[in-house]
């Protein structure tokens, strides 16, 4: 844990190899299934057009709950965050061939406090597939979790960050980057059932798949409790499935206080909605 911490704090997040089992995978694989066979795939350049997403995973299965509250991911969790944080995000991606890298972005980039600052989002990419250099590795740019604001809006400034319809879009050049970029970026190459964990605010994107296979990942991400989460799982999952979950899970879906009263539903404990 403290080795985990000590890479995170200095260069942003921390590679930890093969944290799930064969077994696991499997599991995994076979909860995804159904929800790829639809084969809907993102809007734009940022979802990916040639990418498909599974939003609110956590609420497809108890498979991918219990990753949710993996004992290794929230010791880093409890020792970033404050207590009660929240589940922000949580979906599985599938890189399809022929798609583009994504935007260099960060993940909390929506929290509008100044940089470099304390964790206000923890996230998560879980290899299923080998991630490799052909067929979209997350691209990382160790360090840029301590960038301040001027530092990045100038080393994002050369990014091209617009939208293009699916039939306007050209995959670019292996190892295409930003003027200057060559070197500071790094490929994040996994076997499958490893996780990188990183700070909201390290530059990242998905990257080019230029292979013939797809590579599966799943992603879940945690918040500070005061942070507004980036899914709305009090609409996406229904009561019925939030009463069977785990405590821990239910607190992190929001079905919690966190003090003094942030969180209460029509003047009492969210939960009751739920119990009823």
């Amino acid at each position: 844990m403290t080795a985990d911490l000590d890479a995170i704090r200095e260069h942003g997040y921390v590679v930890i190899e093969r944290l799930l089992s064969d077994d696991a995978l499997a599991a995994i694989r076979a909860g995804l299934a159904p929800h790829l066979a639809d084969h809907l795939l993102g809007r734009n350049d940022f979802e990916g057009h040639y990418t498909q997403r599974v939003y609110s995973l956590v609420g497809k299965g108890k498979t991918f709950e219990d990753f949710v509250e993996h004992p290794r991911i929230l010791a880093v969790c409890d020792a970033l965050l404050e207590s009660n944080y929240l589940l922000t995000a949580s979906q599985g991606i599938q890189i399809n061939p022929g798609e583009t890298p994504q935007p260099f972005h960060y993940d909390d980039a929506f929290y509008p406090l100044p940089r470099p600052r304390a964790a206000v989002s923890v996230s998560t990419i879980w290899a299923v597939d080998a991630f490799t250099r052909d067929n979209g590795a997350t691209q990382i740019l160790p360090g840029s979790h301590a960038w301040n604001d001027a530092e990045v809006v100038t080393k994002l400034s050369s990014v091209d960050f617009t939208t293009a319809p699916s039939d306007a879009r050209v995959p670019r050049p292996p190892g295409a980057l930003p003027a200057g970029w060559r070197d500071l970026v790094r490929d994040v190459t996994m076997p499958p059932g490893s996780v990188i964990v990183f700070l909201g605010t390290l530059v990242h994107r998905g990257g080019a798949n230029r292979s013939a296979a797809s590579r599966l990942a799943f992603s879940n991400q945690y918040c500070q409790p005061w942070a507004r989460p980036q899914e709305n799982f009090f609409l996406s999952i229904s009561p019925e499935r939030v009463r069977t979950m785990s405590p821990r899970v239910q607190q992190m879906l929001g079905y919690s206080i966190h003090p003094p009263f942030m969180g209460h539903a029509d003047g009492v404990h969210p939960l009751r909605f739920v119990e009823s």
